[in-house]
């Protein structure tokens, strides 16, 4: 039986200040008319990108627990998110969760969340990537940025990539199982002051791409935000290109909404401010073939 309203179970951290994670997928998701289940890795006081000190309640032992008693529920969803993973063990939880919950018709979403810039992340090393190519395996969909699709293929970080180059990175990623592949952050070769996000659809042979205009800041849980628009899109039933246009239009509003304030970039994007522009209809597109 189809649910009235589509449902997805989101297994990410819970932040309790500052816009990342759970804090931002659950209104984007609800805002797009989603049901979001969450299903919560660990619980921090402040997320950790430019907070010390937070406090950090692992919640990994727990997790079997919380999801044997969902599936004696028997809850099914249309689509399983997930993102930031802090061990081998969490991974394999959710691996073990896809396996389980798996279903006709639905959409499971990965965001291998490992690094930045050519850096990883604090809690990743060797092991972690390793484990991420297995699970990525079970996705329809990732959408690492350009440094995670770099470790995903054992490949050295590209400063600048052709768009040659950066179609090999999709298809290889693509045969590793997922049918979509959406890279974020791409700089290309001689393109400045702009990044892009670029995809690839195996479904049909076809390759994306939209641009972004570069602005000179950072603030955490972007990355989260573009999933999510990218999740309630394609549930809502648009299409690959038109829910990398809504996403990257909906984070770069946000960006640009944000940056005009003199406010703490630690705490995210003001996606209070901008939430409503989800539900407006699509009027332009910056997607292109390439």
């Amino acid at each position: 039986m189809q649910l009235p309203v589509p449902r997805v179970a989101a297994i990410h951290d819970l932040s309790g200040f500052g816009r990342a994670s759970l804090t931002v997928i659950i209104p984007i998701l609800s805002t797009l008319g989603i049901q979001v289940c969450p299903v919560p890795t660990a619980i921090l006081s402040t997320h950790t990108g430019g907070f010390k000190d937070y406090k950090y309640i692992d919640l990994t032992e727990h997790l079997e627990d919380y999801i044997n008693h969902w599936d004696k529920l028997n809850i099914k969803f249309d689509g399983i998110y997930s993102g930031f993973l802090g061990s081998p063990d969490q991974i394999s939880i959710v691996s073990n969760f896809i396996e389980k919950f798996q279903g006709d018709n639905q959409l499971i979403v990965i965001d291998p969340v490992m690094g930045d810039n050519g850096q990883t992340y604090g809690p990743m090393n060797g092991r972690m990537i390793q484990e991420m190519k297995g699970l990525i395996c079970q996705a329809d969909v990732i959408t690492p940025n350009m440094t995670e699709a770099a470790f995903l293929l054992d490949e050295n970080y590209p400063e600048t990539i052709s768009e040659e180059k950066i179609k090999t990175y999709l298809v290889d990623l693509s045969q590793k199982g997922p049918r979509i592949v959406i890279i974020t952050s791409v700089p290309f070769e001689g393109i400045k002051g702009k990044t892009s996000v670029v995809a690839y659809n195996r479904d049909d042979g076809r390759f994306w791409k939209v641009d972004c205009d570069y602005v000179p800041t950072h603030f955490p849980g972007t990355g989260d935000a573009f999933t999510s628009v990218v999740v309630g899109s394609m549930l809502q039933g648009d299409s690959l290109p038109l829910a990398l246009d809504r996403a990257v239009q909906f984070v770069s509003t946000a960006i640009r909404t944000t940056y005009g304030y003199n406010y703490a970039n630690r705490e995210g994007v003001m996606l209070e401010r901008v939430l409503e522009n989800l539900k407006a209809p699509a009027l332009s597109h910056s997607y292109e073939i390439f």
